[in-house]
């Protein structure tokens, strides 16, 4: 025979599941026709008063049943036992999908667009920061005399391709002296140690390279720092409009999609995901963030090694989501990702 705290939590978990499932207010007839409660409905009510009474659940109308607040969702999200795995199938769909992106760019974007489907929600993933990533190969192709292509390739598959305007015409023998000179400076480094040597190397070269040094060096440096505003990837923003009325007062809904105009505001939501294989749920106003009300954000970090971190990502949507399923889904995409990510 469970313990009537154990038994209030079942009541609560009931609800959640059924608000989630249905969106109609709970009653405690309702409970007990759907669920094997093992009790009374006069129990059943005595418990949801009880609930009520500690904020789990709210009545948002007199004659109506009763919904979970946010303190109850925390509850019955700290309570799940077990997220349902996806099914072969699924993790075989979604590594072939994401196994078909040509670089990081398309890889995130697949996965992003891959999460919103999967969820309903909105799906968003930062880029690799700068501080994980790690130069893998400088290439540096000769498209005529006096015109550069630059390639920099790191370990977390980001491709970035400059052109530079040399000025004056370098030969064969200057060239190999150049690539030397930036393979050294840059090869195997973090992107800010490497941008601080590019930064330095004019004041090393030869004088005969130090003005072509200078117009690569820029060029690279400028490459190689971060960028906050293209950090971020979204996808599934319209999936919001689906369930207008689960974001509460009137204009929430546009007030939740001002908030995700702002980067810095998504990042922020993203950096509570800084444990690797660990999923974080933030709901309601645990998300810290006034425009935000009403929604939760399910989110974890991403990386190409066990125990590492590269960036973050997850799904925002209403309170009234499904947490196991969208637990599932989110741990799924960002383990596949980082699998893809390193194998390149």
């Amino acid at each position: 025979m469970p313990s009537t705290e154990q038994r209030r939590i079942e009541v609560l978990r009931a609800i959640v599941a059924d608000y989630i499932a249905t969106k109609e207010p709970i009653g405690s007839k309702t409970l007990v026709d759907r669920h094997n409660l093992g009790v009374s409905s006069a129990t059943v009510r005595n418990d949801m008063a009880v609930l009520e009474a500690e904020g789990y659940i709210t009545q948002q109308h007199t004659s109506s049943g009763r919904i979970p607040t946010d303190k109850g969702y925390r509850q019955f999200v700290d309570h799940i036992a077990e997220v349902k795995p996806l099914s072969p199938a699924e993790r075989r769909a979604i590594m072939e999908f994401l196994e078909s992106g040509v670089d990081l760019d398309d890889v995130l974007r697949r996965g992003v667009r891959l999460l919103a489907q999967l969820t309903r929600q909105v799906a968003m993933v930062q880029y690799p920061t700068v501080s994980a990533s790690t130069v893998r190969h400088l290439e540096v192709v000769a498209l005529n005399p006096a015109r550069l292509l630059l390639v920099v390739i790191t370990d977390t598959g980001r491709v970035d391709q400059r052109l530079v305007e040399l000025g004056s015409v370098v030969d064969d023998e200057d060239l190999a002296v150049l690539r030397a000179m930036l393979g050294q400076a840059m090869d195997g480094k973090r992107l800010a140690a490497a941008s601080a040597s590019v930064a330095e190397l004019p004041e090393h070269a030869p004088v005969r390279l130090r003005d072509v040094l200078v117009r690569v060096s820029t060029v690279l440096v400028e490459t190689l720092v971060e960028h906050p505003e293209e950090r971020l990837v979204l996808g599934g923003t319209a999936n919001l409009t689906r369930n207008v009325g689960d974001f509460g007062f009137p204009g929430s809904l546009r007030s939740v999609l001002e908030a995700l105009e702002e980067q810095v505001i998504v990042l922020k939501l993203l950096a509570a995901a800084q444990q690797p294989g660990t999923v974080t749920v933030q709901i309601g106003e645990e998300t810290q963030v006034e425009q935000m009300r009403g929604t939760s954000v399910v989110s974890t970090g991403y990386g190409v090694l066990p125990g590492t971190v590269l960036g973050g990502m997850g799904v925002l949507g209403p309170t009234r989501m499904d947490y196991p399923g969208t637990i599932a889904s989110v741990a799924a995409v960002a383990r596949y990702i980082g699998e893809v990510l390193a194998e390149r």
